[in-house]
């Protein structure tokens, strides 16, 4: 199924699960932002009900997200559902009711009610995707996205985006593309207040960094938006992170 398929499919089900209880869906991250790649990205949704869900509607509603996960590009769904009095007034650390990735597939197969029991509390990830759903994200239904959500604080979000890449020495090794794009977008906010893709922060780090640099962004920003493997040069890619991670830290 195509990303357009996908997401209407995926709202006119939520709609049929969630009836009255559901106030919208939003779309965010890289289908939001015009830089989807059907072999790399996932598809971001993010849902939000008027009040608590009851385990037996989660275990529908999870059964309904993994089915159309199955039909989907090969990085899959990724959603949360959260009620609305978190939204606005924004709560941090945001509270979530259902969370989905591919990650946790295998996790919902084996064994339904333990994931449905354990599968919530608080993710400090929704501080940047209300933000960038607030910013660049798209309604699917329901309310109005300036209805739902508040502008979330400088702090929180800062927060929430450091939190994502403070692992990065270590995990540019394994996972370069993504860590070396998030860099320079997490970078770009701090000193400038945008809100951006992976790509269009590579694109930023591309004008932004020092020369030494490039070649590593530009590598990584092919890869990106390609079939091709980066080019590795793990040295560099350490040094990278590490110099990213204390310009990132001096304008918190």
């Amino acid at each position: 199924m195509t990303l357009d398929e996908i997401t209407e499919t995926f709202v006119q089900k939520s709609r049929d699960i969630l009836g009255e209880n559901l106030v919208g869906v939003y779309l965010h991250g890289s289908a939001a932002m015009g830089c989807f790649n059907e072999k790399k990205s996932d598809i971001d949704l993010l849902v939000v009900a008027e009040k608590e869900l009851s385990d037996d509607v989660k275990l529908r509603y999870m059964d309904m997200v993994v089915g159309l996960n199955d039909e989907a590009p090969p990085k899959g769904i990724e959603m949360s559902v959260v009620r609305r009095a978190v939204c606005r007034p924004f709560v941090y650390p945001t509270p979530f009711e259902l969370h989905f990735s591919v990650t946790h597939l295998d996790w919902y197969r084996k064994n339904p009610v333990d994931y449905i029991e354990k599968m919530k509390g608080v993710d400090k990830d929704l501080a940047a995707h209300f933000t960038v759903t607030l910013r660049r994200g798209k309604r699917l239904c329901g309310k109005e996205i300036s209805e739902v959500f508040e502008p979330v604080k400088r702090e929180f979000y800062l927060d929430s985006i450091l939190n994502d890449v403070a692992d990065a020495e270590d995990a540019v090794k394994t996972n370069p593309v993504y860590v070396i794009l998030n860099l320079c977008r997490v970078l770009a906010y701090g000193q400038e207040g945008l809100i951006l893709s992976k790509r269009e922060g590579g694109e930023w780090g591309l004008a932004n960094l020092p020369m030494e640099y490039h070649a590593l962004v530009a590598s990584a920003l092919d890869a990106y938006s390609s079939d091709a493997a980066p080019e590795r040069n793990d040295r560099l890619a350490v040094r990278f992170a590490a110099y990213m991670l204390e310009r990132i830290r001096a304008v918190r």
